[in-house]
């Protein structure tokens, strides 16, 4: 069962020291726990897994192409059960090793 979306509005800044504000299980919220939890948030977002290595970013190289070559690739990576990226990577790498 899928908790309820709370909205919440914008509002001044307060200092959580000063002010008291607590969770959902009552327990105080200090500007320190404030400060842990954005930490702990920021630590466990998600996103593309780095082809470089952990904690590395992976640079992205651009090209513009026409149109049909846009949707043949698409075509061709669908029909492979990869992403488009994968086979960019794997056609350049191939390419590349063959110069």
């Amino acid at each position: 069962m899928k908790k309820p979306l709370i909205k919440y509005t914008l509002g001044p800044d307060v200092n959580l020291d000063n002010e008291v504000v607590r969770d959902s299980n009552r327990r105080r919220i200090t500007e320190r726990r404030a400060h842990e939890i954005a930490e702990r948030t920021i630590s466990q977002m998600v996103g593309r897994p780095s082809l470089t290595g952990a904690g590395k970013h992976s640079p992205e190289v651009k090209a513009r192409v026409p149109l049909q070559l846009k949707k043949t690739l698409q075509r061709e990576a669908k029909r492979r059960g990869q992403t488009c990226s994968e086979l960019v990577r794997e056609a350049l790498e191939e390419f590349l090793r063959s110069a």
